[in-house]
């Protein structure tokens, strides 16, 4: 008997639901049916055998390029597409994947007005370089605010007021400081943060100028996270957001990046509330003081007591120390830290029965310093950020 080749229901399949194929197994069962139709129901066809290996061999090739097609059919979608081809893809929306970046720190320069600073540079306490902008001009009241890039790759840390000497020496220019901390570097962006500042971006266009803003900021190069709020009445609300105004509070990315991209989004009318403040052009020249704010970091300090059981050793405590800490940073702007919340990163696994078998937590408490720990939530101002090192998570145990 002939074979219906048109039939043998092999390949990948679109239809209306998407596609599909048949696994690997199906696929080696139906090619050992029709080898066997050719040859006889008696063909040795066992893995051992020859003609059992060529037919496994013609089995995997057909699966493999299934999933070839299929890899190629998710890879159009920027919600299910992979490394490259969700990279291209995002470009439709007019964003590119943000790759690794350097630490960054405002600064303030002061000196006499009219100085123009040229290739300029400071140095932190650790003797760690600091550039700034090619070109930057003291403005007329004797100083200005920029943006200085870290010369080393990688996260590298600067607190507050640990920026204060001058690198290179040009006449006019008598001092800088940091306010804030620096915005450490980041990795390059994954698959999955790419996928979030995608969806934002199709607000840029949006008929809503508060999305638009939004989206427009996400997309700001060195931008790590942020938060717009919005007051719409008439005088400040509870925040303190001035009546009519918008509050943008952004970690990473350029100062006058931002406040250009603000004003060049924000609505007719409507003012802009923070603690940093830019003096930025529009088309025609004219200068706009555009505010902003930077996050205000709060550390989250954890007290566990642990029941510990036959199996336990620091090396689970550690990873409870980790799991906390990574659950605590991975909160957005102005999320309040929960108490409740803290259990389930701190029961490693209690679902898939992992090493929270060899622990039970008899207590837990966190604070904004070791002296205020309390079973009790903390609460996160609108321009504050919770932040946990492994170091300020203290675990005790007690068999």
């Amino acid at each position: 008997m002939a074979l219906n080749l048109d039939t043998l229901g092999l390949s990948a399949t679109v239809t209306a639901q998407g596609i599909s194929a048949p696994d690997y197994q199906t696929i080696l069962t139906t090619i050992t049916g029709y080898f066997q139709q050719i040859y006889g129901t008696d063909a040795y066809l066992a893995p051992d055998s020859k003609d059992g290996q060529m037919v496994a061999l013609v089995a995997l090739a057909i699966h493999d390029s299934n999933n070839t097609a299929i890899q190629v059919y998710t890879s159009f979608s920027p919600s299910s597409a992979l490394g490259d081809a969700l990279t291209r893809n995002v470009k439709i929306n007019g964003i590119t994947r943000k790759s690794a970046t350097k630490s960054t720190v405002d600064l303030t320069l002061t000196g006499t007005a009219g100085t123009t600073i040229t290739n300029g540079s400071v140095k932190d306490q650790n003797g760690v370089i600091w550039n700034l902008p090619p070109s930057v001009t003291i403005d007329a009241g004797g100083s200005v605010t920029v943006t200085a890039t870290c010369a080393n790759s990688g996260a590298v840390a600067a607190v507050a007021g640990s920026i204060s000497l001058i690198n290179t020496p040009t006449r006019g220019w008598t001092a800088v400081s940091n306010a804030s901390a620096a915005t450490v570097g980041t990795a390059a962006e994954t698959n999955a943060q790419l996928r979030v500042r995608q969806s934002q971006s199709v607000a840029i266009p949006a008929l809503t100028p508060f999305e638009s803003v939004d989206g427009a900021i996400a997309n700001v190069t060195g931008v790590t996270r942020h938060k717009l709020y919005e007051n719409d009445s008439g005088s400040a609300d509870s925040d303190g957001i001035s009546g009519h105004s918008i509050a943008a509070i952004v970690d990473g990315g350029d100062v006058t990046e931002i406040a250009q991209t603000i004003r060049g989004k924000k609505g007719q009318g409507v003012g802009t509330y923070g603690s940093t403040t830019v003096n930025v052009p529009d088309t025609y020249g004219n200068p706009h003081d555009i505010s902003f704010s930077r996050s205000v970091n709060v550390p989250v300090y954890v007290f566990i007591a642990l029941k510990v059981f036959s199996g336990y050793t620091t090396q689970i405590g550690e990873q409870i120390k980790k799991a906390v800490a990574d659950y605590i940073n991975s909160l957005t702007i102005g999320d309040d830290v929960l108490l409740s919340r803290i259990y389930s990163p701190a029961n490693l696994g209690v679902v898939s029965g992992g090493n929270s078998r060899y622990y039970d937590i008899n207590s837990l408490a966190i604070g904004k310093s070791v002296a205020t720990t309390s079973a009790s939530n903390i609460s996160i101002a609108f321009n504050e950020s919770a932040s946990c090192n492994v170091e300020n998570i203290a675990i005790t145990v007690t068999s």
